[in-house]
Order: structure tokens, then C-alpha cells, then sequence
């Protein structure tokens, strides 16, 4: 029970509202040190810590969901680029080593010419026959002989001629062999080519009578 005021009307003591005064310092002012802020008893909730802020707007399980989400991207993306530089290198190592066998290629038509001629013998034979070995033993393949279909993307025709006894485009010599290792034409072979021979215009007058 209140005292009442010297003077005061005791009646009017007790219709006066009672005034609270609350402190929502965060920063004690005696110690300096952050405080909590007590509860709002009317239901408001401190600055900050607004219920609809972003942990409720995305539950955990939606979070997991997106995190999990990016990282199989990520994963992918990772995979991608191991197989791209995979490829590349060995694309690299192919073409460099294209490069060398081109190059030996004038090497190999002084061997030819010399096995035409009957002067590949002795230690010059043994040396180009391991010289051939090797590279064949690295994916090197001659190619073009007398008979062979003609190819335009096999061979290059620097002769041409008509001829009863083939029955379409055909090599009929080879001036210089050719060279490919696997799919790739590292030189096309140079060939003389022959076509069949178109039928007189008097057969032809003949087969129609």
C-alpha cells in the first residue's frame, strides 16, 4: 500500500496511472558492455530480429536443397574442364608428333628411290629398315599402289588418261607413295590416273540398231 502525499487527496493517489520507465539502452551506461533489451510485454520484438527476416522466409531444408544444388554444378562444371584439358593435351601431343613424321617423309623417298635402283643394301638396308620399323611401330602407314581406286582425298592425280581395262577412276601409277597415321593424311599420294574409255559413236550407233 502507497503513503500518500502530504496534501494529497489519498482518493486521487489511487485513480492516478501508474508511469513505468523502462531502459532499452543496448550499451550499459554504468559499465559500457552491450545488454539484451528484455522483451517488448506488448509483443514487439527487437530491432533485428524481425521473425519474417530471411531465416524464416527460407527454411533449412530449401537452404540444403540450393547449397547441394550449386555444388553438383559446380562438380559438373569441374568435370567438364578435366575432360576439355584431356583432350586438348592429347590433341597437342598428336600434332607434335604428326610434325615430326611429316618431316621425315623426304627421308623415306630417298629410301624408296634407292630400293628402285637396287643400292639399298648392306648396313644402309638395315638402317632404313629399322628406321621404317619404328616409325611404323608409331602409327605411320604407307599407302598408294598400281590398282587402287582413286580417292580424291587420298591422292593427287598429277596424270590422267582413258583406259579399256579399268572400270572406273583408277591409280595406274604412283610417283610418289603417300603417308597417314590413323585417319589423318600427314601427305596425300601422287598418282596417275585412268578413266574408262567412253564407247565409240559407231558402237553406240550400233547397239541402238
Amino acid at each position: 500500500m502507497s503513503t500518500p502525499r502530504p496534501g494529497a487527496d489519498p482518493d486521487e493517489d489511487e485513480q492516478a496511472p501508474r508511469v513505468v520507465i523502462r531502459d532499452r539502452r543496448r550499451i550499459d551506461p554504468i559499465t559500457g558492455q552491450p545488454r539484451q533489451v528484455p522483451p517488448d510485454p506488448g509483443g514487439a520484438s527487437p530491432a533485428g530480429d524481425d521473425p519474417a527476416g530471411p531465416a524464416a522466409a527460407t527454411p533449412p531444408a530449401d537452404e540444403l536443397a540450393e547449397r547441394t544444388a550449386d555444388l553438383q554444378r559446380l562438380s559438373a562444371e569441374y568435370a567438364n574442364y578435366r575432360r576439355r584439358i584431356d583432350r586438348d593435351r592429347v590433341a597437342v601431343v598428336e600434332l607434335a608428333q604428326d610434325r615430326v613424321l611429316a618431316a621425315l617423309l623426304p627421308v623415306l623417298d630417298d629410301i624408296d628411290r634407292a630400293r628402285e635402283h637396287g643400292d639399298l643394301t648392306g648396313a644402309f638396308k638395315a638402317v632404313a629398315d629399322q628406321l621404317s620399323a619404328v616409325l611404323e611401330k608409331n602409327g605411320l602407314e604407307p599407302y598408294g599402289e598400281v590398282g587402287d581406286p582413286f580417292d580424291p582425298t587420298q591422292h593427287e592425280a598429277v596424270m590422267h588418261s582413258t583406259s579399256a581395262e579399268v572400270d572406273g577412276p583408277t591409280c595406274v601409277s604412283v610417283v610418289r607413295r603417300g603417308y597417314r597415321r590413323g585417319d589423318r593424311v600427314l601427305r596425300p599420294a601422287m598418282v596417275a590416273v585412268a578413266d574408262p574409255e567412253e564407247p565409240a559413236a559407231e558402237t553406240v550407233a550400233e547397239t541402238e540398231g
